[in-house]
């Protein structure tokens, strides 16, 4: 039998401690051969609040660990029986492992890709730049360039609005 991943639901909240708990019972019972890696998929977010850049894990899937093992009787009694485990996710009661493609992009998710940016700021929004050649200026949010994590600001210069292309981290809400 092959080593495959499979989702397991949890308690909302329990995910780590879930994870904590199975990988103490994988020990304590033996089932290293059978149960291989837990994880609670987790990945980067930074946020920007007031100019400060702050990088913070979040779950991706909230109330979900992934369990790497191969699926017997006795390896699913020891995930099945974990406290804060409410079941496998599948069809009735057979747990239906994830497809290759799926874990890959899991996988990516959790580390091999770029943090993904929260964006705090609304189109027509007014904003106070606060570093940069244009510092103190007021300007309203005309669009917002998330994956670049940069904003365009109409400014008021010399009597006329002029469009700005800034980072998120160089203004702040007003």
């Amino acid at each position: 039998m092959d080593k495959q991943w499979y989702v397991v639901h949890t308690y909302s909240g329990y995910e780590n401690k879930v994870k904590a708990n199975l990988e103490k019972r994988v020990e304590s019972m033996n089932m290293g051969d059978k149960i291989f890696r837990v994880m609670v998929p987790m990945e980067d977010e930074v946020q920007i609040k007031d100019g400060k850049k702050t990088v913070t894990k979040k779950k991706v899937y909230p109330g979900y660990v992934i369990v790497e093992m191969i699926l017997t009787d006795d390896s699913w009694y020891v995930v099945r029986n974990t406290p804060g485990v409410t079941g496998f996710v599948g069809s009735g009661s057979k747990p239906i492992p994830l497809m290759k493609d799926e874990v890959k992009g899991i996988l990516r998710r959790m580390g091999l890709d770029e943090p993904r940016t929260k964006v705090d700021f609304d189109i027509g929004q007014n904003v106070r730049v606060i570093s940069g050649p244009f510092e103190n200026f007021i300007g309203n949010v005309e669009e917002i360039y998330p994956d670049k994590g940069k904003l365009r600001v109409m400014v008021s210069m010399f009597g006329r609005e002029t469009p700005v292309e800034l980072e998120f981290g160089q203004v702040q809400k007003v």
